[in-house]
This record gives C-alpha cells, structure tokens and sequence, in this order.
C-alpha cells in the first residue's frame, strides 16, 4: 500500500516567483520566507518521495468565472507552467502519474464527491512556487497530481466539506496498491485580502490559532462558515481551505516537524507547516 509520509502547507503568493527569478532569496525583506525552506529540503531528501499529491486553487487558467467547479483532479501525463506573469518565468513540465490519479479519483467518487477529471491541465503559481520552493534546482523528482478546490467564486465549499475531501483523498492514497512514498502538500494564504475596504487585512491571531489546530485538533476550523472564516482570514485567506483539506489526509495524531510564519510577503501572512503521522 501507498504511504503519506508528510503534509507541507505552505503560501503560494506570486511574488515569490518574482524573487526567486531576481535571486533575492538573501535579500532582508525575504530572507525570513526562504530561510524557512531548508529543513523542509533536507526532510525531502532523506524520505525521497514518489509522488506529490497537490492541493490548491487554479487562479483562472483552467477555470474561470463562468465555469468554476468545486474540486478537480490532474489525470494528465505532464503539467505545464502557464502562469500569468506573476511567478516564475518558465518552469520544466511536471510528470504525472495517470494511473494513481485515476485511482484517486475513482476512489473519491465512490465516496460521493464529484469531481472534475481533467486529462488536460496547465498549472499556476499555486502550484508551480512550492514545488520550486522544495526543489529550488527545478529538477522534479516526483511525479504530481494536481486537486483543485474554488476559492474564487461563491458559493465555496465549506470548510467541513473540505476536511471530507481531505479525509477520502487519504483513504484513496492509502488504498493504492503500489509501495510509492507521498507527500501531500495544500498551498495558499494565509491571512489576507486584495480587494475592497479590507485591502492589506492580516489577522494574525487567527493565523496562529490555525496553525496550531492543524497539530492538535484538525477539524478546528470546520466549525466556522465561510462568511466567518472570510471575516476572520480575509477574502483570498480562505485558501485556508487546501491546508485543511491537505492536513485531513493524515491521521488525528501528527508531529510537527517543522514551522515558520512570517509577515509580511507581499500584503499577506505567510506560513510554512511540515506534520508527519506520529510513530
């Protein structure tokens, strides 16, 4: 059987791919970002995974306005970067795995969510930025499945909702016949907004409080809706959602392996989680 060995959650905002291709990962505005990474690499290193399982949210490549599903899942051979000019200019395409996502997604509708199958897919900073993140030469050494969850349009999935999803990816993982070794990783956030009257809004608190509960009691934020937890994160904070769908792929009882927050990247509070199923 498939084992998850870890969960990485991380922000994905699009002008970290501006200082990666500047190289200002030294630079004393993001040296508190990047300086979080290294550890992460090392874990990566020694458990050397097989396929990375990535949670995030399409930002208008694949899906737009006027056709938004709930969730989606990759079943291509290979992803390429097509970003909108905020990241990285140009990534190597990222291998799939066909076979595993099909896996993974027959597994999930037959615990009654609908997906989106997407046999056709181009990736954004979402997802592009943290695999460059963990592996900074660009040299992919895992093969990818991308699943999308909106974060973009209403009406969004709640967060108890998200915490299901996460819960059937682990089983579907897990199920797999294979020996391979899988890292989950959910992108996005943490607390902020871009728009409207709340502009620039960081709540670290909440952040704090989020991040915690994603160690010791998971299913925290599912107790609040998602006009709550707009009005607590911010209206793009909400990308909370992947963490949350990422870390339910685990067992209740993790480790911490590691852990940064920093404010701010951009307009928005950063943060970097590496949980592991306690032995």
């Amino acid at each position: 059987m498939a084992e998850i060995v870890g969960v990485i959650t991380t922000s994905h905002v699009p002008a970290i791919g501006g200082a990666i291709a500047k190289g200002l990962q030294h630079d004393p505005y993001w040296a508190p970002f990047f300086d979080g990474f290294p550890p992460i690499r090392q874990w990566l290193a020694q458990k050397k995974p097989d396929i990375v399982v990535m949670v995030y949210n399409d930002h208008g490549l694949n899906f737009f306005l006027d056709k938004m599903p709930t969730f989606a899942v990759g079943a291509a051979p290979e992803y390429r970067n097509a970003d909108e000019g905020w990241g990285i200019p140009q990534t190597p395409p990222f291998a799939g795995d066909p076979e595993f996502s099909w896996h993974l997604i027959e597994s999930v509708v037959d615990e009654d969510f609908d997906l989106v199958s997407c046999q056709e897919m181009v990736v954004d900073h979402a997802f592009t930025l943290p695999m460059a993140l963990c592996w900074p030469e660009m040299k992919w050494p895992v093969r990818t499945v991308p699943v999308v969850i909106n974060t973009v349009q209403g009406p969004l999935p709640s967060a108890k909702r998200c915490f299901k999803l996460g819960q059937a990816l682990g089983r579907a993982i897990r199920s797999w016949p294979g020996k391979e070794h899988v890292v989950v990783m959910g992108t996005g956030g943490l607390s902020h907004q871009l728009d409207g009257e709340r502009a620039g809004f960081i709540n670290k608190d909440f952040d704090l409080k989020f991040m915690d509960s994603m160690i010791e009691d998971p299913a925290w934020a599912t107790q609040y809706s998602t006009t709550e937890l707009v009005e607590l994160s911010g209206t793009q904070g909400v990308e909370l959602l992947n963490w949350l769908a990422a870390r339910a792929t685990l067992p209740d009882k993790v480790r911490k392996a590691h852990a940064n927050y920093h404010i701010p990247i951009s307009n928005t509070a950063s943060g970097l989680m590496l949980l592991e199923p306690a032995v």
